[in-house]
């Protein structure tokens, strides 16, 4: 017998909770995506946890700035950034409200409106790719700075909404270190994912950017 995956919005307190106990139950959990043309859901397979003031790989490793308000909560918000000059990466917000951890959404797997998706990502080879790697996720996902602090625990009309899905089972589960994280944050195995599911991205290890000569 098939179960269906549960559509109930995931309640506040499930993200209120310290950042490593956040992150793995994320996987098999669905973010839903309303946009103008219709919805797009997709189901969380790999993600990375970021602890705020203990951890030196954190947006928010130095404190409160605009850019990473949004990381103080209040816990179940999207949290959205910019990075090299050209992708956009959704974060979800947890732990209680004042401070600043949270979950990038690495990868995932398309499982309504993938035709949608296609038309953003006509770069992927198959459908497995659609939103393989956190920046291809969001692209996906049609997530951009705009959606910065959107509340996707909200009962109310919300352009972004996590449902309960279905959980991963702990066995399920594997750790390892973060991609491309550079220093002290590189070495926390805290990129959790679904074992042997094609839609995880590869790992890489940080590579220093080359200073033009």
């Amino acid at each position: 017998m098939i179960t269906l995956p549960d559509r109930t919005p995931l309640p506040r307190d499930f993200f209120d909770r310290p950042v490593l106990e956040v992150a793995p139950g994320l996987l098999g959990r669905l973010v839903v995506r309303t946009t103008p043309d219709g919805p797009i859901a997709l189901r969380l397979t790999e993600v990375e946890a970021y602890d705020g003031p203990n951890d030196p790989g954190s947006h928010a490793y130095r404190g409160r700035t605009p850019r990473n308000d949004v990381m103080f909560g209040p816990p179940g918000h999207v949290y959205v950034y910019f990075t090299y000059g050209m992708w956009h990466c959704m974060n979800l917000v947890c732990g209680p409200e004042g401070t600043a951890s949270g979950v990038l959404l690495r990868a995932g797997e398309i499982v309504e409106g993938a035709e949608l998706t296609r038309k953003r990502r006509l770069s992927a080879r198959n459908d497995k790719e659609l939103a393989k790697g956190p920046a291809r996720l969001a692209t996906a996902l049609d997530v951009d700075r705009s959606l910065d602090g959107t509340d996707a625990c909200t009962t109310g009309d919300t352009p972004i909404r996590v449902l309960t899905g279905t959980p991963v089972p702990p066995d399920q589960v594997r750790s390892g270190p973060r991609t491309g994280v550079a220093g002290d944050g590189g070495v926390h195995p805290w990129r959790f994912w679904v074992a042997d599911d094609p839609t995880v991205s590869p790992y890489r290890a940080h590579v220093p950017r080359r200073r033009p000569r």
